[in-house]
């Protein structure tokens, strides 16, 4: 994995900040997407339960943006969590919604626990994938904070 940069801490931060958005609920974590381009420029967010109870972070940003928008080619999704890769509310997965963009960064605050998922493999995916994941474990504290309402996490 690839060392963060200030502007990824930067990003990742607000990223935390708008999950604290989100309404708790028992069984999903809160979690807070933005993405931005190349030039640094922000082209989407969103953050878990933002449009209904079973959106997740990155659905919500990515359903903000035309998937053939140029701006997403070289852009970065910042996720306070590892994408998922297993869920019983939607077809897709948020590790299948990044594979399918044009997106070939993604910076994360941690990996996701075992508390739903036992083997969450975003991470493991997009980069076969060849794409770019950047950890910054410095951030998942405050990451898991947000996510206090959740048994043994925070």
């Amino acid at each position: 994995m690839s060392k963060p940069t200030a502007e990824d801490v930067r990003w990742l931060t607000e990223a935390i900040e708008l999950s604290r958005k989100c309404p708790p609920a028992e069984g999903a974590f809160s979690v807070g997407a933005i993405i931005v381009a190349a030039d640094g420029t922000e082209i989407a967010r969103g953050y878990s339960r933002e449009t209904d109870l079973h959106v997740h972070a990155e659905e919500s940003a990515l359903a903000k943006v035309a998937p053939d928008d140029p701006r997403l080619d070289g852009a970065t999704i910042y996720s306070t969590l590892e994408p998922c890769t297993e869920r019983r509310s939607r077809p897709r997965t948020c590790t299948q919604l990044i594979l399918a963009s044009p997106i070939r960064r993604v910076v994360i605050a941690w990996t996701e626990p075992s508390l739903f998922v036992a083997d969450c493999r975003g991470v493991e995916l997009l980069t076969d994938d060849g794409r770019e994941v950047v950890e910054v474990p410095e951030l998942a504290a405050q990451a898991a904070a947000v996510n206090g309402h959740l048994p043994g996490i925070g």
